[in-house]
């Protein structure tokens, strides 16, 4: 009878854990799901709730559900320091900054589709790097890409989101709605990812600079321009009456191809190929990755690749300037491929 007894309550023992872990574990998606922490419920007229996750990938979709924006820039880092205060009042658009470090121009379209297929779209800017002048460029960056995220109805979410990273940023979300924390991001999706101006030390910014490499890609400038081809399809896809700016960001001219070496010819033959495209959609399309006052002085940048917060500034103005004008910088900064 003790045996019997024992497996009897052996039994029930596992059965009130497994009851109680399925509660817990009801419990936890609930909570999850109702903190939304990446905005699977955002929409035009219903914004995500706070950023609160700092991994891009991760945050950036909610803001591209949702949110009152009708303009975007789509990029890497080279563009994350653009503020879309700046580009509002330029462009008279309301624009979210959605530009993901070290993103591929896949992961970078994939985003784009996400916000354009959510809303009217006023103006749109695709702030183009090396790796869209590659021949074959890569799908995925070494950083984690959460594809179900991009989906528009996020498919199964709730329960994909239902782990300890998911749970670590519901609780944060709900730091942050009592008062008690801070959003990591602006909800526009804006954030000063580089030292603060007050630490800039020019001989370090050197050292860095002195470090990159200058070649670009091997690719000859016949080899195919996949990434291109891929925008050129969704510049297609967009309205007429949509603003859209093609524009290739200032690294310093270290990490520019040199004229006359396979980088050289390479990078030329992409930004002819860019200005085809953005004729052929009527997109303004500037380069500031060029040889320029600008790209030379050291003073300007933390790194061969990352400008400093005033040429941010002189970035957007030069934008302004080209779509106003349609020419030239006289001042050398830029050059107008296409309008």
């Amino acid at each position: 009878m003790s045996l019997v007894r024992s497996d009897r309550s052996w039994w029930c023992f596992a059965r009130d854990c497994l009851i109680a872990t399925c509660l817990a574990g009801l419990v936890i998606v609930g909570f999850i799901a109702l903190a939304d922490p990446y905005g699977l419920r955002a929409a035009p007229g219903h914004p995500p709730g706070p950023i609160v996750d700092t991994n891009q990938r991760l945050s950036y979709p909610a803001i591209a559900r949702g949110g009152d924006f009708d303009a975007a820039v789509f990029g890497t880092s080279t563009a994350r320091l653009l503020d879309p205060a700046s580009l509002d009042s330029a462009f008279g658009a309301r624009f979210a900054n959605l530009a993901i470090n070290a993103a591929t121009p896949d992961e970078q379209l994939r985003l784009a589709a996400l916000f354009l297929v959510r809303r009217p779209v006023k103006a749109v800017l695709f702030a183009l790097d090396a790796p869209w002048c590659a021949a074959r460029p890569a799908a995925r960056s070494s950083h984690a890409f959460p594809d179900w995220l991009y989906e528009p109805g996020a498919p199964w979410g709730v329960l994909r989101q239902a782990n300890l990273r998911g749970l670590t940023a519901a609780f944060n979300a709900v730091q942050v709605r009592l008062g008690r924390a801070k959003p990591r991001i602006r909800p526009d999706g804006y954030a000063v990812f580089t030292p603060p101006e007050a630490s800039y030390d020019l001989h370090r910014a050197r050292m860095h600079i002195a470090s990159a490499d200058p070649t670009m890609t091997t690719d000859s400038p016949e080899a195919p321009f996949p990434a291109l081809d891929a925008l050129d399809a969704v510049l297609a896809s967009l309205p007429p009456q949509t603003e859209t700016i093609i524009a290739f960001m200032p690294v310093h001219a270290r990490a520019q191809g040199q004229p006359g070496t396979p980088a050289g010819d390479r990078e030329a033959a992409c930004k002819a190929r860019a200005a085809k495209i953005g004729a052929r959609h009527h997109a303004l399309t500037v380069d500031f990755r060029m040889i320029s006052p600008v790209t030379r002085d050291d003073s300007n940048y933390w790194d061969a690749l990352h400008y400093r917060l005033p040429i941010a500034a002189r970035i957007v103005a030069g934008l302004k300037d080209a779509a106003r004008m349609g020419a030239d910088d006289p001042q050398g900064f830029y050059r107008v491929l296409a309008r």
